[in-house]
């Protein structure tokens, strides 16, 4: 699989001074910059340090069983279009190496909700489906319980309010309060598609 995060940092130097640095023990296969630039930090059939504690789809040990890619960015702002194209780019070649398909391409929030929020509510996951590189809603399905479709996309099973905000983070990230009739819907459309 593939595991998006944003940095959490100021600016690419910032970033790759923690990445490259054993003490923090903390690193990824890929950065990107702002303007795009793509750097290899770890190669991709080696084990980077980017996940941590979680699961996907009933799978744990995430480090061991993924591609980390780290994309320059505090967290508070929109990801750059030089930044998207270049993720872009970059996902064909991963997914066309190591055979990944778009389901298994997630943020760090996905796999370890309550724990981590990266790449964040400013990410453009729509944009990343279109093009053929993660999951989104498909067309209006018949609602069915929202945990049933949770597990089937692959969210881990936890308190249930830190899974719906792990989702909304994703999917939803303007809705608020509890479980809607919408929540429903669009995670079951997720399922569908």
């Amino acid at each position: 699989m593939v595991v998006l995060h944003y940095t959490g940092m100021a600016d690419a130097a910032s970033a790759r001074d923690r990445l490259c640095d054993p003490s923090s023990e903390v690193s990824a296969h890929w950065l990107i910059d702002e303007d795009g630039t793509v750097e290899s930090l770890v190669p991709e059939d080696r084990r980077a340090w980017h996940a941590g504690a979680g699961t996907w789809q009933g799978r744990d040990d995430v480090n061991s069983r993924s591609i980390g890619i780290e994309i320059v960015n505090p967290g508070d702002r929109p990801f750059t279009a030089a930044q998207m194209d270049a993720l872009v780019d970059l996902l064909d070649a991963i997914r066309s190496r190591w055979q990944i398909d778009a389901d298994a391409v997630i943020g760090h929030s996905d796999m370890a909700p309550g724990r981590k929020s990266d790449p964040g509510p400013r990410f453009d996951w729509e944009r990343l489906a279109l093009q053929g590189h993660a999951t989104w809603p498909g067309p209006d399905a018949a609602a069915r319980p929202l945990s049933d479709s949770l597990d089937r996309i692959g969210y881990p099973r936890c308190d249930p309010e830190i899974r719906l905000a792990a989702f909304r983070l994703r999917f939803r990230p303007w809705a608020r309060g509890p479980e809607t009739a919408e929540d429903r819907r669009c995670a079951a459309a997720i399922v569908t598609v």
